[in-house]
């Protein structure tokens, strides 16, 4: 089996290097480039399985990057695990409305970066098992969950999400009506071993539901427990 490709995006060698450390004892292969224009044009070149991805870069901002990425169809798909040392609420939210598929705050451990490295791996290759034919539509047809191409569409315009954000809605959507905790919707999207706060979920639904537009409210809050699907979306806004 070929071993997956790592992209670490971090001028930092000290830290470039311990992450490389840890992704090779993982079995994963490596590649480190220590800036963003750099690191944009390796992956149009050869495109890695996932991308570890520093903010703060020399040249072009990882932020930046992340949104060069995920415009590009033949990119947009590569996870992305956003490194970096600005952990603000707002830091967090810019990097996932961006695309990132995770973050992660400096200082870190290197157990749970592999964790959630291991996961979004995981995800992707779970998504590209998905065969065509199991395509979801709800609400009379306007909403159409494609796992195989982990797009939505929407009254029949395409919406790219990003992995967590197809994962959630994915996973409320099987199952319309039935109320779905925090806890419950991160084991099923990134896997019971990794823990995160149940307000990184509470963070994707929001970006989610700005996707959705018209149909955001098909993910109800139910207050004090987490989320549903509802088929009769009250309209937002």
């Amino acid at each position: 089996m070929t071993k997956p490709q790592v992209l670490i995006v971090e001028d930092e060698p000290d830290i470039a290097d311990l992450i490389r450390f840890h992704c090779e004892r993982e079995g994963m292969g490596t590649e480190i480039v220590g800036a963003g224009k750099l690191a944009v044009d390796l992956v149009k070149k050869n495109a890695p399985d996932v991308i570890v991805l520093d903010l703060m870069l020399p040249d072009v901002g990882g932020l930046e990057v992340c949104r060069r990425l995920k415009q590009w169809p033949e990119t947009r798909e590569i996870p992305v695990v956003m490194v970096t040392a600005k952990g603000e609420e707002s830091d967090v939210v810019t990097g996932l409305e961006m695309g990132a598929d995770d973050y992660v705050v400096k200082p870190f451990s290197p157990r749970v970066l592999m964790a959630r490295v291991r996961a979004v791996l995981r995800r992707r290759a779970e998504l590209q098992q998905i065969p065509v034919d199991n395509r979801m539509e709800r609400i009379d047809g306007r909403l159409v969950i494609d796992p195989d191409r982990h797009v939505i569409t929407i009254d029949g315009q395409q919406t790219d999400l990003t992995v967590t954000e197809f994962g959630i809605l994915n996973h409320l959507a099987q199952r319309p009506g039935f109320v779905r905790t925090r806890d419950q919707i991160i084991a099923a999207v990134h896997g019971r071993n990794v823990v995160l706060s149940s307000r990184t979920i509470d963070v994707h639904v929001t970006a989610l539901r700005k996707k959705l537009g018209g149909l955001s409210g098909c993910v109800e809050t139910v207050r004090g427990i987490g989320y549903r699907f509802c088929e009769t979306p009250v309209a937002v806004g």
